[in-house]
């Protein structure tokens, strides 16, 4: 994995009171690839995503921004320099129609020429004048990502962006986040939908029991006998 890192979280340890969530781990967002953050339930995944981005703040490691240490990272100070966290909860605010809401980023982050083409890529623009509240779930997911990519980030980190939306919809809110990386952005998410990650995406960084190791293809992580009996555990 020879691409730049534009985002990396070394070293990152999160204790609960007695509890070790995390315990040394990892994570690298690099330039023009999509890198998924793969684990069981509890795994930690979630906690190294909110301490990469500065969400929370993390016990011992350290955090990185185009190779430079970031002190006490926080997640407004990293989003003014272009790194976009999409957290697993409702974003949009509800009783504001969603074209609204995009014009209203979309003005502020010097992209409106791109609003009419974003809607239509994933399939909403039927929808500009809808509230959130009257949404299905995966149309409320396409109208949060399509926001985060009108904030014209650099780095985009989304934490289960696919759970419990139809295929189809998944399908969509991936080909996005291609297109994304393939002008040169960096993804980092985590989720559970292998089959559809294993089209879509570059990289696996596994998190088991608070630590991480990174592969460097989903085909290499399929290929590891201790990933496979982890996450693909037998039934």
């Amino acid at each position: 994995m020879s691409a730049t890192a534009l985002l990396e979280a070394d070293c990152i340890s999160k204790h609960y009171g007695d509890r070790t969530v995390l315990n040394t781990a990892s994570l690298r967002a690099r330039a023009g690839m999509i890198t998924a953050l793969l684990g069981r339930n509890g795994a930690g995944k979630s906690t190294l995503l909110r301490c990469t981005v500065g969400e929370i703040g993390a016990d011992q490691g350290n955090v990185r921004l185009d190779g430079v240490t970031v002190v006490r990272p926080r997640l407004a100070w990293l989003a003014k320099r272009g790194v976009c966290f999409v957290p697993d909860r409702d974003l949009l605010h509800p009783g504001v129609p969603i074209g609204s809401q995009c014009a209203w980023v979309a003005r502020d982050c010097g992209t409106a020429s791109v609003v009419d083409t974003l809607l239509e890529q994933f399939g909403i623009s039927h929808l500009r004048d809808a509230r959130p509240r009257s949404l299905s779930g995966g149309e409320r997911r396409r109208a949060e990502v399509a926001l985060a990519l009108l904030l014209a980030p650099r780095v985009l980190v989304l934490d289960e962006p696919l759970r419990g939306i139809a295929p189809l919809d998944a399908e969509v809110i991936l080909a996005a986040l291609r297109r994304f990386a393939q002008n040169g952005g960096a993804v980092l998410l985590t989720g559970h939908e292998l089959p559809l990650f294993m089209a879509s995406v570059d990289a696996v960084t596994w998190c088991h029991a608070g630590r991480t190791r990174e592969f460097a293809s989903v085909s290499a992580a399929m290929h590891d006998f201790a990933f496979r009996r982890d996450f693909l555990p037998s039934r």
